[in-house]
């Protein structure tokens, strides 16, 4: 039987850590305008992935079982990272792992910043831009109120979060998000790669963690029901019946989305995807192959130091 070809086997640990370094640096070095446009679609589709996750909530009372809900939740979810993964687009939580780059002195820090600031900038953007066309198309009201309900409760489940808690939730959520991102990078084809992100993100959805892209629709898309819904939404049949008003949500305001909730989910993305998964493994693996190279290459200078190096009598290893 003949071997299978080289290049759909599975990098081992270090060659996929190049690869996700390499793959990193090309994002980074992108022209300005099409990174923009790749944040734009990056936000847009995480933004659909939550589109799908309020969907598959409606209606579940507590008749349902609650674990069920959340893990269905996380499913749908990660249709948003499969297709920013398949699409290439780029999506702030995983470019904190530009950090790798960095490290190795490959990206200066001027490009690095920069980066960071359009992928945010552009995952805004696109996120903010599908809440406004679920908005005008009407998609809050739909089932009687209860999508719209959903995103209401949800949005204030995450501004009520303390500082401290909002940072951890986004330590924990990008660490899942990135460690799918990587289990990406090892696949050799489309199925591969959605499979890779399936149980990350089902994961950090159904545990409540929190992601700032994903945060950048969700809490706009409440605030816009909030002021914008109007009767049409506060008098439908699912929020009369949950007993729920528009003061009920009054936490909920510009300022605490983005004080209480997008500024330390933004910092524990930060932590989470860029230190723990692209900092861990280029200590694990990139910062010793670059020693390695550096004492090869200190110990190969020149016939000298290559006879002094080698044993009386004996030959260079090699």
């Amino acid at each position: 039987m003949s071997e299978l070809p080289s290049q759909v086997n599975i990098p081992a640990p270090a060659a996929l850590a190049a690869a996700q370094e390499k793959a990193m640096l090309d994002k980074a070095l992108k022209p300005w305008g099409q990174m923009f446009l790749l944040a734009l679609s990056g936000g847009a589709f995480i933004a659909l992935g939550f589109v799908f996750f309020v969907s598959s909530q409606q209606g579940l009372g507590s008749d349902f079982p609650l674990g069920v809900a959340k893990v269905l939740g996380g499913l749908v979810f990660s249709v948003g990272l499969m297709l920013v993964v398949v699409s290439g687009s780029d999506l702030f939580t995983g470019t904190t792992m530009t950090l790798m780059p960095l490290l190795s002195k490959s990206l200066g820090t001027g490009r690095w910043l920069g980066h960071w600031g359009v992928s945010l900038a552009g995952n805004l953007v696109g996120s903010v831009g599908v809440a406004l066309l679920i908005l005008w198309s009407g998609t809050p009201e739909s089932n009687k109120g209860a999508w719209g309900l959903v995103v209401m409760n949800t949005s204030l489940t995450k501004v009520t979060h303390t500082w401290g808690q909002a940072f951890f939730l986004g330590v924990l959520a990008n660490f899942a998000v990135c460690l799918a991102v990587w289990l990406a990078t090892s696949g050799r084809s489309t199925a591969d790669k959605i499979l890779a992100c399936l149980g990350p993100v089902a994961l950090f959805v159904a545990s409540g963690f929190e992601h700032s892209v994903a945060n950048m629709f969700m809490l706009p898309m409440g605030l816009l029901i909030k002021d914008f819904g109007g009767d049409a939404f506060w008098s439908s049949e699912a929020v009369v019946k949950a007993g729920k008003h528009v003061g009920d949500y009054d936490a909920l305001t510009l300022g605490s989305v983005v004080g209480d909730n997008l500024i330390p989910v933004i910092l524990g993305n930060i932590v989470g995807g860029g230190i723990l998964v692209g900092g861990y493994f280029w200590a694990c693996y990139i910062a010793p192959a670059r020693r390695a190279a550096a004492a090869q290459s200190s110990g190969s200078d020149g016939p000298a130091a290559a006879g002094a190096a080698r044993p009386e009598g004996g030959t260079a290893a090699r």
